[in-house]
Formats: structure tokens, C-alpha cells, sequence
């Protein structure tokens, strides 16, 4: 079993620039090809077979680079937030606006200027997550230096924690991977601008938010020296 997935391409890019002033971060060349394929290999490698991809910033460039998908093995649409509303919509605006195109109410999550190669969108996964209650399950790696603070806790039982509950010893960082439910969302129009973190913080306050932690290669594409670390091999 496996279901779609929604990559998040819509941003400016502004801590990249000059590098994203004529080219969408996502579309940035990654050691010879430009990032947001790595993911969507990942996700043809591992079954999945329709896609959605938001866009705001340059986003005519996206269809132009990648097509409809078929060389991928995918089926791609495009979720065009610039033309349709006249910019991103942030992400919980994102995700609802995306809902109809995505068409069911489990998918996968993830942002197009992540590198992380070695990720597995096993269906084992959606399987498990689907038989329970949760409204979403989030993939957290190691803080990185850049973010030494972390953003959420991880209990023992695999529940997501605030990054301030007592009980958390040990914080890490949101890899920009999930699988959510629709429901997440709820009450956000599409259109409307709407951050994801508060409705997060909603679904760990009810117990309905399940993590786990990666291991594997993984960096945030946030800056030009992030960004050409990876070009060197870092």
C-alpha cells in the first residue's frame, strides 16, 4: 500500500539568494541534477506513483524541468499557488489548497530542499500509520548545527512531544518528511495563507501525533554554504 505525496516547492528562497533570484531552490543542482529529483526518484523507487508539487516562486520552471513525470515513473501535478492566489500559502495553507489534487486523505509530506537520498517511503509505513488514530507521524533527525535546538521531543512509545514538556531529555529536528491525514488541516481554507506548527502543536497536545527517528543522510539545502557543502561531498 502507498499513497501520494505532496513535495513543498512553493517558497521564495530568501536565505539562498543570489542563488535562487532565477531559480526555484528545489530546482538547484545537487551533485548533477537538481534536488527536488532526488526526491522524486526516492519516491518511484519506493511505489509511489502520483505526486503533487507546490509552487509559488518562478513556478513555471518547475513543469518546464520535470514534466508531467513519466520519466520518473510518476504521474506529477502542480499545485500553482502564485497563479491561483498570488503567492505561497505557507504550509498548512499549502497542504489544503493541494487536498483536491491529491485526492485522498493520506499522503506523504515533504520539502523540496531537503537532501535526503537514502529515505524510504515503504509502505509498510502507510499501512501502519493508516490502521491507527493518529492525524500524523513525522520523521525527526539529530539536530544539526545550525539548529542545535531542536523543535520537538520523541517519547520511548514513538509520540511526538513540544519541545518544552518536561519529559524530554533529548530534542531533534523535524526532517521535513510526514505522512498526515487531511483532517490535520481541517478548517484551513484553500487559499488561505495558514503555518503548519500550530496545528502540530494541536495534534501533540490530543496524543494524536507519532514520530520516529532517522538516521540516514539528510541536510537542510537552507543557505548558499549548506548548499555547496553538498556539491563538495559534504
Amino acid at each position: 500500500m502507498n499513497v501520494p505525496a505532496l513535495i513543498l516547492a512553493a517558497g521564495r528562497g530568501e536565505r539562498m539568494r543570489p542563488l535562487t533570484d532565477r531559480t526555484p531552490k528545489p530546482l538547484l543542482p545537487v551533485r548533477g541534477r537538481p534536488l527536488i529529483e532526488w526526491q522524486l526518484e526516492a519516491l518511484a523507487r519506493d511505489g509511489v506513483r502520483r505526486v503533487v508539487i507546490n509552487t509559488a516562486w518562478l513556478e513555471e520552471q518547475f513543469p518546464a524541468s520535470l514534466g508531467d513525470g513519466a520519466r520518473f515513473g510518476l504521474a506529477i501535478r502542480y499545485s500553482t499557488e502564485g497563479r491561483d492566489h498570488g503567492g505561497a500559502l505557507e504550509t498548512a495553507g499549502g497542504i489544503a489548497t493541494a487536498l483536491p489534487l491529491l485526492q485522498t486523505d493520506t499522503f506523504w509530506v515533504l520539502a523540496g530542499d531537503a537532501y535526503l537520498p537514502d529515505f524510504h517511503f515503504d509502505p509498510r509505513h502507510v499501512k501502519d500509520f493508516m490502521a491507527g488514530d493518529d492525524l500524523g507521524h513525522l520523521w525527526l533527525v539529530p539536530n544539526p548545527p545550525q539548529h542545535p535546538q531542536g523543535d520537538f521531543g520523541l517519547s520511548g512509545r514513538g509520540r511526538v512531544l513540544a519541545r518544552d514538556d518536561p519529559s524530554v531529555i533529548t530534542r531533534y529536528t523535524y526532517s521535513t518528511v510526514g505522512l498526515f491525514q487531511s483532517k490535520l488541516v481541517e478548517g484551513v481554507q484553500a487559499g488561505q495563507k495558514a503555518p503548519l506548527k500550530p496545528r502540530l502543536d494541536a495534534a501533540i497536545a490530543r496524543d494524536r501525533l507519532g514520530g520516529s527517528l532517522y538516521t540516514g543522510t539528510w541536510a537542510d539545502v537552507g543557505t548558499p554554504q549548506r548548499w555547496q557543502a553538498l556539491q563538495d561531498g559534504g
